[in-house]
């Protein structure tokens, strides 16, 4: 299911929802399906490597190794 970018326009809240293509989708805040539908921010390139390996270090520091290889496990 693709990742979708919405506005409501009932109560002006921006928000994502994962959305099959027989879903009406509405809004999680106040339940109205009149809904304008936004381009999606990607993350720009060459960013996200480096926010993962410093997200993964910070849960390797606090003890969350849930998100690392076996290989990666064994090395701490």
């Amino acid at each position: 299911m693709p990742l979708y970018s919405y506005q409501c326009t009932k109560c002006e809240k921006e928000f994502e929802l994962l959305v099959s293509s027989s879903e009406v989708p509405l809004c999680p805040t106040c339940g109205s399906d009149k809904l304008d539908q936004l381009i999606s921010r990607v993350a720009p390139e060459g960013k996200s490597k480096a926010f993962a390996k410093n997200m993964r270090a910070r849960a390797g520091r606090e003890g969350h190794l849930s998100n690392f290889s076996r290989s990666e496990r064994g090395r701490r």
